[in-house]
């Protein structure tokens, strides 16, 4: 696989994908200041309209990961790059917290989503939106977190992806990188991994491949540095209030994800007026299971 500028290049493929055969929607990349000078970037899907629905991706991933789900959906969406990730910046700190990169992201969506609209955050991005959501106000109609909640214990639950992130950080094809994500369990669709890795890769002067987001260039791992234990139990609170405000909020479970019973149980107790919804597909849903999350999505929040 050759290096290559054209980010869009797969929308036909991804529109095939989930059965979309209507004209491909105008996808435009965009970037909005937020602080230090930093941006932050996004793809609009419909930018002549306001969106409908803003999604947020997970740890070393980028917004590229949502597109089939957009196009599925067909509704005016904004897709996010994390700071760190993408074409956003770098954070000078390291510092990718879920605190941090809410305070990032509502900046960002201040200017590209002032209309209200529901939030889709998979993974950190989840972990992240129950923060923004808290601070969003009446701007936000509805909260769907994919495949992790509150009670994660990172070192442990979520090992694998650390692993997988920082275990490794050269490659000597694009090839390789599908094989290793193939082998830690990411996807099994190799047409799909290998969309991925073309998208979140980069070649180096030295002639090999590496990751394209922050991660791959601090020594530290995006699991490590985090805390013992469950270091994100605070983010409990806001999604409880949330839940009593009557939010609506549902967690999409992965059958072969992060979230197993004891985290899934946990989510029952702590938001009983919450939706929890059983999806077959791995941790990146999005990717893996494309069609049924978009699905999901539409009978949750559109009624369709």
């Amino acid at each position: 696989m050759a290096q290559h500028d054209d980010e869009f290049r797969f929308l036909k493929s991804d529109a095939a994908q989930v059965g979309y055969t209507g004209e491909l929607p105008e996808v435009r990349r965009v970037s909005v200041e937020v602080s230090d000078g930093r941006k932050v970037s996004a793809l609009q899907f419909s930018p002549e309209s306001a969106p409908q629905i803003v999604f947020l991706h997970g740890v070393g991933l980028n917004a590229h990961g949502f597109d089939p789900v957009a196009l599925a959906l067909g509704v005016p969406a904004i897709s996010i790059d994390l700071p760190g990730h993408g074409h956003s910046d770098w954070r000078s700190d390291a510092n990718y917290r879920p605190d941090y990169l809410a305070a990032d992201v509502l900046l960002a969506l201040d200017q590209l989503a002032p209309e209200p609209f529901y939030l889709v955050g998979h993974s950190l991005g989840g972990l992240t939106s129950a923060v923004l959501a808290a601070q969003l106000g009446d701007r936000i109609k509805g909260l769907a977190i994919l495949d992790i909640t509150p009670g994660i214990v990172p070192q442990s639950d979520a090992g694998d992806i650390n692993d997988f992130i920082s275990g490794k950080r050269a490659f000597a094809s694009q090839e390789e990188m599908v094989d290793r994500a193939i082998e830690y369990g990411i996807g099994e669709d190799r047409a799909a991994l290998t969309r991925g890795v073309a998208l979140n890769s980069r070649l180096r002067e030295d002639g090999q491949w590496e990751w394209a987001h922050h991660f791959a260039h601090i020594t530290a791992g995006p699991m490590e540095n985090l805390g013992e234990g469950k270091p994100f139990a605070a983010l409990w609170a806001p999604l409880v209030y949330l839940s009593k405000h009557k939010l609506p909020i549902v967690l999409f479970q992965a059958s072969d994800g992060l979230v197993g019973e004891e985290l899934a149980a946990e989510w029952r107790e702590m938001l009983p007026d919450a939706k929890l919804v059983l999806l077959p597909g791995l941790h990146n849903l999005q990717e893996s299971s494309p069609v049924e999350l978009a699905a999901a999505l539409a009978e949750t929040f559109f009624g369709k």
